[in-house]
């Protein structure tokens, strides 16, 4: 078999995981086996890690809109029931978003709420 030689080929694939690797502390961006290593555990954690923001922001999500219930006297899980009694179908990103920002357009979707659950 002839002699393979891995010039360029080794070099490409170095240079791309070194450009990766920009950004790193210390020898984890300059030494390429340092760098795949440290690599393979942060493409892990960015995996990983896009799964937790969704879960994430729906907590962070439900907090606001259960603070925002309990200073018009409801609960959050009350609240939703409501909502779903009286057709409403506004995600709990917009209900966060209007519980925040929208105060008045807020309560008005409590008494929404709150209208269902008396029926």
């Amino acid at each position: 078999m002839p002699r393979v030689k891995t010039g360029v080929v080794r070099r490409r694939r170095h240079k791309k995981i070194l450009k990766l690797a920009k950004g790193f502390y210390s020898g984890r961006r300059k030494h390429f086996r340092k760098a795949k290593e440290q690599l393979e555990r942060s493409m892990m954690y960015a995996f990983r890690d896009r799964k937790q923001k969704k879960r994430e922001f729906r907590k962070l999500w439900i907090i606001r809109i259960n603070a925002a219930c309990r200073l018009n006297g409801m609960n959050y899980s009350t609240f939703i029931n409501g909502l779903n009694k009286a057709g409403i179908e506004l995600d709990r990103k917009i209900l966060a978003d209007m519980a925040m920002n929208d105060v008045a357009a807020f309560a008005t979707i409590i008494e929404a709420s709150k209208a269902a659950l008396a029926k």
